[in-house]
């Protein structure tokens, strides 16, 4: 891999980011979930999460190899949990959605790359809680939420009449003064040096 990096996604990466949906649409299908298949997400959603400025795209080579939706704003269907509890119930969030992987090219660390630049863009912008919900049977990503220590919170509901159940994971990062903190430690004794 060489020049790995996430930017914010533009019109232009529209039929790149649909043939990474839609491969994903058709994975899932195969796996026997019914995540995904009843339209959404549509090359609609994915235009407004661009107009909005929340989608993303991991770029590796000049290419595009993922995509990500770091909603920050609250996720209505986000308001109800059941079986469990938001560990953060009243904490600004961000909400990772619509996560795919190149299906060529999954399996290389990609998702890794792009969780761990998707939870640096929203501390930037001051999120110390991320959330994010999956159906029972997509278990990459169960895998990957539970790879980063998102915790599994309950059960939320999803506008989807067939199947709506989604677990809900949350991420609950470290106070800035804990950082600031470690940070400070570490830098004494260079400043005592100088």
């Amino acid at each position: 891999m060489a020049e790995v990096y996430l930017r914010r996604s533009q019109t232009q990466d529209l039929d790149a980011i649909m043939k990474i949906i839609d491969n994903a649409k058709a994975l899932l299908k195969k796996n026997g979930s019914p995540q995904w298949q009843n339209g959404y997400p549509n090359r609609e959603t994915f235009a407004k999460d661009i107009a909005t400025q929340t989608n993303w795209v991991l770029i590796n080579d000049g290419q595009i190899y993922a995509t990500a939706t770091l909603q920050l704003t609250p996720e209505p269907t986000y308001r109800v949990i059941t079986h469990g509890q938001w560990n953060q119930p009243n904490a600004p969030y961000a909400t990772i959605h619509r996560v795919a992987i190149s299906i060529e090219h999954q399996g290389q660390g990609l998702s890794k790359i792009l969780f761990s630049n998707l939870l640096t863009v929203g501390q930037m912008q001051g999120i110390k809680n991320f959330r994010i919900d999956t159906h029972r049977s997509n278990k990459a990503m169960q895998h990957i939420a539970e790879s980063f220590n998102f915790r599994k919170r309950g059960i939320i509901q999803v506008n989807e009449k067939n199947d709506p159940e989604r677990i809900a994971y949350e991420l609950n990062l470290g106070s800035h003064h804990q950082f600031t903190h470690i940070n400070n430690d570490f830098m004494q004794p260079l400043i005592d040096n100088l």
